[in-house]
């Protein structure tokens, strides 16, 4: 039995995430699988019930499951609070935090069948298969912030940090997930203006060596952000620090024609976390338009990563393209001759293929 902690949180979460373990109740019933789901609280719904958007109940149910299935946090709703209490800050980063989830993957692969739902040339993105290994515990986002009097008005300051220690740590993942697929790893950085890039490019480069296997390739954030449209076929696996990297996932997104298509996994501590690369879409909520196929490979990549379930994790993407082969379609993803359904619609049909 696998002990799922379910957080669906704020917007279209609580409309996503049951499509996730409507599939996995499926995967369930044909593998002979028992999943436990346990509910929980975070973000804004988290901060409107119990007065905090983590509560201490939530954090002790993720430590004590084995794996989280978050749906989406935030929304403009909790944009004018105190930081510490704003779902993002209070609830996602300490919690990535306290597991210790330093890495975050996230896939981003053109499904033939929606190659005409992106905004590039089919000739341009055909084939694209890219995996962005995103440091998560580091950088801008956990640097010390604050802000200072000045004669004219106030400074604001973020605190950049990175030590050798945890380069070191996500660049071998690095290197071991490129070994596994085409041998070549992009390094991205900015190490012509910051001194953590210097550090980080010295540490890729010193790692490397124990990879030889593997075609080590350092670009500047800027260049990359411009080639993943210009020639996103030259990248197999990417790895960066924490802003850098939340940026270039969702510019990648965009390539499959959806950030309702692209999954994610955190990992690094004993419980991995899974959620979809989208927000909370709060213009969309309740109105089952979200597209919960990002959710629905999240829980696929969970079976994968945590519970070492690859073939049901496989039946699971496998269903995803033949779901869309059969031209199903949220409004996100609509094309001319595509067949609308909405959220649980297209959950049930994952559902069926499986």
């Amino acid at each position: 039995m696998f002990k799922v902690a379910v957080l669906p949180g704020d917007g279209i979460g609580i409309e996503i995430v049951p499509e996730a373990i409507k599939v996995l109740k499926a995967i369930g019933v044909k593998y002979g699988h028992t999943f436990e789901f346990t509910e929980g609280l975070i973000g804004g719904a988290a901060l409107d019930a119990v007065g905090v958007p983590l509560p201490e109940e939530t954090l002790k149910l993720c430590n004590n499951s084995d794996a989280i299935l978050l749906g989406a946090i935030g929304g403009p709703k909790w944009d004018n609070i105190p930081v510490h209490l704003r779902p993002e800050a209070g609830a996602l980063l300490p919690l990535r935090k306290a597991l210790g989830l330093y890495a975050n993957l996230r896939p981003a692969m053109l499904y033939n069948a929606l190659i005409d739902a992106s905004t590039l040339k089919r000739e341009v993105i055909e084939g694209i298969d890219i995996m962005v290994i995103r440091e998560l515990t580091g950088g801008l986002y956990f640097g010390e912030k604050k802000r200072e009097k000045t004669p004219t008005g106030q400074a604001a300051i973020d605190t950049l940090l990175y030590t050798t220690e945890e380069i070191e740590r996500i660049a071998r993942l690095g290197f071991e997930i490129a070994g596994k697929r085409k041998k070549v790893l992009h390094s991205v950085d900015k190490a012509n203006v910051l001194e953590s890039s210097r550090l980080w490019r010295e540490t890729v480069t010193g790692l490397a060596k124990e990879y030889p296997e593997v075609e080590i390739i350092h670009m500047y954030v800027d260049n990359c952000a411009m080639q993943l449209v210009r020639w996103p076929r030259q990248f197999d696996v990417i790895v960066t620090e924490n802003m850098f990297g939340d940026i270039l996932t969702d510019q990648a997104s965009m390539l499959t024609g959806s950030i309702g298509m692209l999954p994610s996994a955190s990992l690094g501590g004993k419980v991995g976390l899974y959620e979809p690369s989208h927000g909370s879409a709060p213009d969309i909520a309740g109105q089952k338009k979200a597209n919960p196929l990002a959710t629905i490979l999240s829980a696929a990549m969970m079976l994968r990563y945590s519970f070492n379930l690859n073939n049901e994790a496989k039946v699971i993407e496998d269903a995803v393209v033949r779901v869309l082969d059969l031209g199903f379609r949220t409004p996100d993803i609509m094309e001319a001759g595509g067949k609308p359904v909405n959220t649980e619609e297209m959950g049930d049909k994952v559902a069926e293929q499986i």
